[in-house]
């Protein structure tokens, strides 16, 4: 979260310069108590300093000065339950503010304004009509998207055969991939976390109902980051440590409870879906160059697998909760016609270190400082799969493997079972 010091001094720029961002979030409600409790806290030293110079008086106090520290007593004890108040309320709203965008992230009120940054790779050409992939998968016999329903139900799918195969090898290449030529370690964490853990990298308070909660109070994580970037949690890093990168193979589970009547049919968006992630954290002096790195690291799986997309940068009302800048990749899909995002690649400044309280020390004896963090898919398995089925497909039904897959997966093509 940003820090209150800064909220306090950028508040008017901030809601002037973003409102589009701003606007609602509890920016506004942020500068009235604090406003409120700043006023308080000095009525509170006013009145305190007022029966300290009574109290100091020797001898004993008159009637007027004993009423007086009586009644000054009674206003103490109100300000500093009005501060204490204030404070908690001040603590609670600053978890709800978004962070504030990097200079260079564009202008902008939604997903419409975002800006194409560049465009890798062609769309294939058909001779056919090109199927999506809702239909290939089924006629192929390797997506059951009606047992996905019969066992859990809606944005639910039954990957079978050449589908659960094709799903294991790309989650190989990609962890294989990021480990030995990225530099990536790889970490085989939890699918269960706490609720500090999500405070840290924002799930919590704000997403809560897009989230799978146990009885015991634990949620299922909703992607890698959440374990990833909380491995520090609470830690103080020496220097020679950063930067760390970290990457996962992990189901992900989401309740994609703003999504209503959007995307139901096929698998791009699911309650359960597997992706690899990617977490750097880093030197502040480092952020920017990293950002680069990662996602170009998440681009060399789209170039490897020869599939076209793009790299979009979010604009300001478009940008994630936490996020400082944020670049998509978009994958093009012959089915829909249209690029369907594949991964986000985010810096988040110190705003997720400052939750989770990660920082490092440059040498000893000197003040820690909040690290910064970084994460992006590299990349989500279920719409790569499918990028894989509608960009690869062949006139009689069947589907070729991207060559650097085809070792991963055994065989060159899928046909029907």
């Amino acid at each position: 979260m940003l820090p209150r010091e800064f909220l306090r001094e950028n508040a008017a720029r901030l809601l002037a310069e973003y409102p589009e961002r701003y606007a609602g979030s509890g920016l506004e409600r942020f500068v009235e108590v604090d406003r409120r409790r700043r006023e308080a806290v000095t009525r509170l030293e006013e009145k305190r300093r007022r029966r300290n110079e009574l109290t100091s008086v020797k001898g004993k106090p008159s009637p007027e000065a004993l009423a007086e520290m009586k009644g000054l007593k009674e206003e103490i004890r109100g300000l500093e339950e009005q501060a204490e108040k204030d404070d908690a309320e001040l603590a609670e709203v600053e978890t709800r503010i978004p962070n504030a965008p990097h200079a260079s992230v564009p202008r902008g009120k939604d997903e419409n304004d975002n800006r194409v940054e560049r465009t890798v790779g062609s769309p294939p050409r058909f001779d056919f009509e090109p199927k999506a992939h809702w239909d290939l998968g089924p006629a192929l016999g390797i997506l059951d998207f009606e047992r996905g329903v019969k066992l859990a139900g809606a944005r639910f799918t039954v990957l079978k055969g050449a589908g659960a195969r094709l799903s294991r090898a790309l989650s190989a290449f990609m962890l294989d991939l990021h480990t030995r030529e990225h530099g990536y370690e790889e970490i085989f964490p939890p699918a269960l976390t706490n609720a500090a853990c999500l405070f840290g990298t924002t799930q919590l308070p704000k997403f809560e109902e897009d989230l799978f909660q146990t009885r015991e109070g634990y949620y299922l994580i909703s992607t890698a980051e959440v374990p990833l970037t909380n491995l520090h949690r609470e830690e103080t890093l020496p220097a020679a440590a950063l930067p760390l990168a970290y990457t996962a193979g992990t189901s992900c589970f989401r309740a994609e409870a703003g999504a209503a009547g959007r995307d139901t049919r096929g698998m791009i968006r699911q309650h359960q879906f597997e992706k690899v992630e990617i977490v750097r954290i880093v030197r502040p002096e480092d952020s920017e160059a990293a950002l680069e790195r990662l996602t170009g690291h998440a681009e060399e799986v789209l170039r490897r697998l020869e599939l076209p997309y793009r790299v979009v940068s979010l604009c300001t009302g478009d940008l994630g909760f936490g996020a400082a800048k944020t670049y998509d990749l978009e994958v093009w899909l012959p089915g829909q016609n249209a690029y369907r995002e594949i991964s986000s690649c985010s810096t988040f400044g110190d705003f997720q270190a400052r939750r989770a309280q990660i920082r490092f020390r440059r040498a000893e004896g000197e003040k820690p400082e909040f690290v910064h963090t970084l994460n992006g898919s590299g990349l989500a398995i279920g719409r790569t799969l499918v990028a894989i089925l509608e960009n690869f497909q062949r006139a009689d039904g069947t589907v070729a493997i991207p060559k650097a897959l085809r070792a991963y997966f055994g065989t060159e093509e899928i046909r029907g079972s």
